[in-house]
Order: C-alpha cells, then structure tokens, then sequence
C-alpha cells in the first residue's frame, strides 16, 4: 500500500452539516456512481440543494461514457442537485457544465493551484488534468415537493490525493502530487460547493459575468488543437475565442469552425505515443 493510501481520512460529516448556501451532503460509504444515486432522488421529487458523495466510486462516468474509478477516500466523487428556474431559457442550460467548471477552478485558484479549463470543462493545473465534470439534466413530473420541470445533476470528480502510479492516465495529476502536501477533502469540498453556489446564482442572473469568468480561465483559447466531433469529423487548426453560447472557436485551414460538442485535444497535451 502507498504511503499516501495509509493517510487518507473519510470525509468529516460533523463539518459539512452546516454550509452556507442552503447545500445538504450526504456521505455514501460506496457507490457506482454518485450521479446515478442522484438522479434518481431528483426524479423522486428531492428538493434542490442534495448533495451526494461518496469514499469510494465504484463505476463512475465522465463524458463520451468514459469510465472513471478511483482507490477509497483517494478522491472527491460529488454531484449536487439544482432546479433551476423555468424562466431561464433551455439556451442557457449548455453553459452549466461550464459553469461547473468555472466554481472548480475559481476554488483551486483560491487554494494556491494554478489551474485552468481546458474546453469544455476538464480542469487542469500546469496542463495535467486533475478534474472531470459531467452534467445531466433530468425530467421532473409533480411531486409533493417540488414543481414540475427539469433538474441538473451537477457531477464532478476531482483527484485529491492519488499517486502517480494510481492516476488512470499519464496526463492527469492530484492535488496531492502537486502541492507535496496531505489534502483536507473535507476543506476542499466545502470551498467547491462555495463557488458552485456562487457560480450558480451569477449563471442565473449575470450570464455576461458567467461568460467573462471562464474565457479568464480558460487555457485552450490560442491553443493548437484537435476537434473530434460526434460524427466523426476532425477539425485542427487554433482556438481562438469562446463565443458568448460556450462554444469552441477554430481557425482552421478551410476557415473559422464552431464547436458545441466534442473531444478537444491540445497539440501540446497529446499523451505519448
């Protein structure tokens, strides 16, 4: 067992009873997926504000169904439950991953760590990736509890304190591995549910901000990159700009392209072959 495995604390429910915002964490001892778990409390009626976590995630899913498993206690596996309003229009929803992002980066920043958003919303420090964020929106029917509509399931999965050997790619990293420190993922996840709070009330109601904040951080604008697309084709050129709907901008040989959806790959990130 890695040193690291022998020290790694279960999170201090004591602590995250009390968080401002209205959040309400749950702790589950094991799980396959944190987000599936809440999913299915959503469409049972649960209110907005249920967080779910987990000292081990047996079965997690990132984005393209991407498998994403972590050794106990060795991580943080959260999804936290928003209703937002019906008034806010069904464009606005896509930029809810990235916002996602936005709170992440804004807490590590806080934290000392230079990180950064890779499009659409993978969370580097100095290039490797240390978080993954997955959003799913689900159809709510009438309940005792809440209104008719849909909720958001806002998943992410932030590496805390795995070795090297125990990170499922060679560009990933923990945040243990890059501060040389012991990680308090009691600490961090209450400042992440902080700025997702903070992150979740200026998507409501000052997008532009939203907007401004994460072209800030990003750090694929002026990037060499690759787009594979859902249907199979690959646009490379430069990325130059995140339009104001969250989408990728590429100066391409053939011309501008826009991106709403795809795997994004940095020339200078590409794994070695």
């Amino acid at each position: 067992m890695p040193p690291s495995a022998m020290r790694r604390p279960s999170l201090d429910h004591a602590r995250l009873g009390a968080l401002p915002g209205g959040w309400r964490v749950e702790i589950l001892d094991e799980t396959p997926s944190t987000n599936a778990a809440l999913a299915a409390r959503a469409r049972s009626g649960e209110a907005p504000g249920l967080v779910v976590t987990t000292e081990h995630q047996t079965a997690g899913r990132g984005r393209l169904d991407r498998g994403w498993t972590t050794p106990a206690r060795s991580a943080l596996a959260v999804s936290a439950l928003l209703r937002p309003s019906p008034s806010i229009s069904v464009e606005r929803w896509p930029w809810l991953p990235l916002m996602t992002g936005v709170a992440v980066a804004s807490a590590l920043r806080k934290m000392g760590y230079a990180a950064g958003l890779k499009w659409p919303n993978d969370v580097l420090i100095e290039g490797r990736k240390v978080c993954g964020i997955l959003i799913e929106r689900i159809e709510v029917s009438t309940s005792s509890t809440t209104e008719p509509g849909a909720a958001a399931v806002i998943g992410f999965g932030l590496n805390t304190s795995q070795t090297r050997e125990e990170l499922p790619i060679e560009n990933a990293t923990s945040l243990e591995l890059e501060s040389g420190a012991p990680v308090d993922r009691t600490e961090v996840l209450a400042a992440l549910l902080a700025e997702l709070g903070a992150a979740y009330e200026i998507w409501g109601s000052e997008p532009e901000e939203l907007v401004s904040r994460y072209r800030e951080l990003s750090v694929t604008v002026g990037e060499q990159v690759r787009a594979e697309l859902p249907g199979g084709d690959v646009w490379e050129g430069v990325a130059t700009a995140i339009d104001d709907s969250g989408r990728l901008v590429i100066a391409t040989d053939e011309g501008p392209r826009v991106v709403g959806a795809g795997d994004v790959i940095h020339a200078r990130l590409r794994p070695r072959s």
